[in-house]
């Protein structure tokens, strides 16, 4: 079964991707922020943690998965040039 790791599983574009994954059969690790647990579709597994933070995660990325990073602001434009630093580009370095 194909392994596939995911930030932002509990967001707009998350949500229904982490869904058509786990339909397909795919086994999906979604790291998530403990009090978004119940967010997140049934059948996958649940890696609280922070993604602005990979030493809350780095151990828990199945080794060969796919990773796919979709943490970050939404409805990003200039006027959020600030929380995109702190969110997006942050968690992308993590």
């Amino acid at each position: 079964m194909p392994k596939v790791f995911i930030s932002g599983a509990t967001g707009y574009l998350g949500r229904p991707l982490t869904q058509a994954l786990i339909t397909a059969g795919y086994d999906v690790h979604a790291l998530t922020r403990p009090q978004s647990i119940r967010k997140l579709p049934i059948g996958c597994t649940p890696v609280p943690g922070n993604a602005l933070d990979a030493s809350t995660f780095i151990g828990t990325v199945p080794a060969g998965s796919t990773f796919i990073h979709l943490t970050g602001v939404s409805h990003p434009s200039p006027a959020k040039a600030a929380e995109f630093r702190s969110i997006d580009q942050a968690s992308f370095r993590a």
